[in-house]
């Protein structure tokens, strides 16, 4: 039986421009997205989601802020589910100074502006996030407090 997996992704932004990065594996591969990838057993959200941006791009974040959730399903052509992922999107910051340099699975690491990415191929949710806030700013919708049980 499939279960959801969690994953996460990393929005920074300077100035006017945000950080993407290519996919070079996966169901992903050949698309830019946010810096991001799976949860690990024990891990924050917030964690995670500073976890891959620094694995992929090689920058150090900090100030995690949970923005939105997106439950992606995608299923083959007769209708199974080949893969369900919960995946929390965070507002990161970074000190201005790094440079991305593209790791892990990610093939190109970038700065691009909304209308650059607009002729990107990205998942629907990557433009979802940026025309929000390019409409409405920088700002977070809720915090995840993290708990231990």
């Amino acid at each position: 039986m499939l279960y959801p997996r969690i994953a996460v992704s990393s929005i920074l932004k300077r100035q006017d421009r945000y950080l993407m990065v290519l996919r070079g594996s996966g169901r992903s591969m050949g698309d830019h997205a946010f810096p991001g990838g799976k949860v690990e057993a024990g891990e924050h959200l917030a964690e995670a989601a500073l976890r891959e941006l620094r694995e992929e791009t090689g920058i150090v974040g900090h100030s995690a802020r949970f923005f939105r959730l997106y439950d992606l399903i995608a299923r083959s052509a007769d209708g199974p589910v080949e893969s369900h992922y919960v995946l929390a999107v965070h507002l990161v910051e970074a000190d201005g100074d790094q440079q991305a340099i593209a790791a892990d699975d990610a093939t190109e690491a970038g700065w691009y502006t909304a209308a650059e990415i607009r002729s990107l191929q990205t998942p629907p949710s990557v433009m979802e996030c940026i025309d929000y806030i390019e409409a409405h700013g920088l700002q977070s919708v809720m915090t995840v407090p993290a708990m231990e049980s």
